[in-house]
């Protein structure tokens, strides 16, 4: 998908570039393969605001992907590719030879009419599903799983790939975008290609409005406030802060590692993203 530029004959077209979605499918989702979705507002299960900043937003409807892809050596029919407002790539609606519809994330070069298919020997090819030790090396991957059978968990967003380097005994090692280097268990699934909508990032939506309708709301620069509001604020004039970032409690923020030496996941990264890169 192009990026679609807009003639600033109005204050809000002014600047703004979206996604080109022409080549997606007009109308709703499929109803049986969706659930009504409540809006959290960034509260957790007590009602206390936990993440800041949310609230509104247009009324969604969730649609329930396929991040498994257990139904193998049963080839798929690419219906269409649609527009999921849960997610920032696109989704691809599948139907088996069975008769079975499914929805599965869509990646890069896969169109209307092309066959999909999961199992332990297929085609390395976009949009095929297999495990980790039956990839070739240098293969790009997304929607991989962390443990079998639980279901993908990396790389979901829009644009996004891992690549896989290597192996070292029953495990694979996958790069991945922030140049961390992982080790996942090689009967983990995984599918082949990039994600869809890799101009995602490449938005410019021009008003405030466009945030608002994505549950967004405004955000206020501590410098701006009151001392008694954050602790950056108050000062005669304008001020930098004049302390390191931290939150309105105190708590150290944007860019302070706040990951535990002895979490247990930890030994699985064979290579930390906070390296300095050598060519």
């Amino acid at each position: 998908m192009a990026l679609k530029n807009y003639k600033p004959v109005t204050p809000s077209r002014r600047g703004l570039v979206l996604v080109d979605r022409s080549g997606l499918h007009k109308g709703g989702p499929v109803k049986k393969l969706t659930r009504g979705k409540s809006q959290k507002a960034g509260r957790n299960h007590h009602g206390h605001i936990t993440v800041r900043h949310r609230g509104g937003g247009h009324k969604r409807k969730y649609r329930m992907v396929d991040f498994r892809r257990r139904k193998w050596d049963m080839a798929a029919v690419v219906q269409r590719l649609e527009y999921d407002p849960n997610r920032s790539t696109f989704l691809a609606l599948i139907k088996y030879e069975d008769g079975e519809l499914a929805y599965i994330l869509a990646p890069q070069r896969l169109s209307p009419g092309g066959q999909v298919m999961a199992g332990a020997k297929v085609d390395v090819q976009p949009g095929n599903a297999m495990p980790l030790d039956a990839m070739p090396m240098g293969t790009l991957v997304h929607n991989v799983e962390m443990k079998p059978g639980k279901g993908g968990q990396l790389m979901r967003a829009a644009g996004a790939s891992a690549q896989l380097m290597g192996r070292d005994g029953d495990y694979a090692i996958l790069r991945l975008p922030s140049g961390e280097q992982r080790l996942v268990a090689g009967r983990c699934m995984a599918t082949v290609g990039s994600l869809s909508n890799a101009d995602n990032s490449n938005r410019k939506l021009a008003k405030a409005g466009r945030s608002r309708w994505m549950g967004v709301r405004p955000h206020v620069r501590g410098v701006a406030m009151n001392p008694v509001d954050h602790p950056h604020g108050g000062g005669e004039g304008k001020s930098s802060g004049g302390r390191h970032p931290v939150s309105p409690w105190g708590v150290p923020t944007k860019g302070h590692r706040t990951r535990q030496r002895s979490k247990p996941s930890g030994k699985y990264i064979v290579r930390s993203r906070h390296m300095r890169r050598t060519r």
